[in-house]
């Protein structure tokens, strides 16, 4: 038995979208990479991009579990000496929410050449409206991200 690896001709890519309204940052991050890297489909290979695409809406309504919104930085760095700059994720999120789940689900893709082309197929807009309608996106729900209000842990009374 040889082992398939998939041609060109045998990728189809779909384009889903996302509502994060209430949706919990990582838990998103981690079903949209692997969405975009096509771990999905019985297609995958490793070493081809076979993913999907995603568009992500409604970035600026993603939540953040305990307080991890005021405590978690987020680190950039300009390049030049004293460069660092630090913000916290509630203020990342208020000011440039697209960024804050553009690198999270970045996190969890390849760091090499096929994980910058992976990213390149996820649209993230802070607002409920997208100018890919005519791409005819299909809607994809993720309650395995939702928050659980009743789960272990959380003190059901």
């Amino acid at each position: 038995m040889r082992t398939f690896s998939p041609a060109k001709s045998d990728l189809t890519r779909a384009w889903h979208v996302v509502d994060a309204d209430g949706l919990v940052l990582g838990r998103l991050a981690s079903e949209v990479a692997r969405v975009l890297r096509g771990k999905h489909k019985a297609t995958f290979a490793p070493h081809l991009d076979t993913g999907d695409h995603v568009i992500v809406v409604n970035a600026a309504k993603v939540v953040l579990t305990a307080d991890k919104a005021d405590k978690k930085i987020v680190y950039r760095h300009s390049g030049y000496p004293g460069g660092l700059r630090a913000t916290r994720y509630a203020d990342d999120l208020r000011t440039r929410p697209e960024e804050a789940v553009r690198r999270a689900v970045r996190g969890m893709l390849p760091k090499n050449r096929l994980g910058r082309a992976t990213l390149r197929k996820l649209k993230v807009y802070a607002g409920p409206t997208h100018p890919h309608a005519a791409q005819q996106p299909v809607a994809w729900d993720l309650p395995s991200a939702r928050r659980d209000q009743s789960g272990p842990g959380q003190g059901a009374s």
